[in-house]
């Protein structure tokens, strides 16, 4: 697998090509995830990356407090997401962070561990949004691989917190992104 930090990057970017795309009436649009439409799904991933940037570079939850609640997009949603996945890729790209121990809600974990579930989350929220807005939901195929990987180990205990529903069954001749969709809860 490559460096986490990279595929994390392109993970962001990839997001962000997709971000960059929403049209001002899609904002309201369900998501494949239950509750949050488009522009909710949209504040939990600027939020993730903000907390990343924080928690990556040795801060605490105490000390982030409640600064990143709310809605944290503005007037300019892309433009919010583009900072905050400038933020969390250059937090990771630090010399050293892969290893450095991020103070995280469930534990504190090595930084390429905390590196793994951003990507992860990045990754398949820009599907859902891809989805949601009717863009082309075409996910890259190293990504998917590298995801994969990342998330395989662990995905009984992710399914058991509820951050995934079960898994979808998939026709025997299903692509590889199909398979990954289907085993984090979603049709794809």
């Amino acid at each position: 697998m490559s460096d986490i930090a990279e595929l994390h990057a392109q993970a962001l970017d990839q997001t962000g090509r997709i971000v960059a795309r929403i049209k001002p009436g899609q904002w309201q649009a369900d998501t494949p995830c239950d509750g949050w439409d488009v522009h909710a799904l949209l504040n939990h991933l600027v939020a993730g990356n903000l907390w990343a940037a924080e928690l990556g570079a040795g801060g605490t939850i105490e000390d982030v407090g409640d600064r990143l609640d709310g809605d944290l997009l503005g007037a300019d949603p892309a433009a919010s997401y583009a900072t905050s996945a400038a933020a969390a890729a250059a937090t990771f790209r630090r010399p050293g962070a892969m290893d450095t121990p991020c103070a995280v809600s469930y534990g504190p974990v090595p930084g390429a561990v905390y590196a793994g579930h951003r990507f992860l989350d990045v990754f398949v929220h820009g599907w859902d949004i891809a989805f949601a807005t009717g863009q082309d939901p075409e996910l890259d195929p190293g990504l998917v691989q590298a995801c994969r990987e990342v998330i395989e180990p662990q995905v009984a205990a992710f399914r058991a917190a509820g951050v995934f529903g079960a898994e979808q069954p998939v026709p025997s001749d299903a692509s590889d992104q199909q398979r990954f969709l289907a085993m984090l809860g979603r049709h794809g």
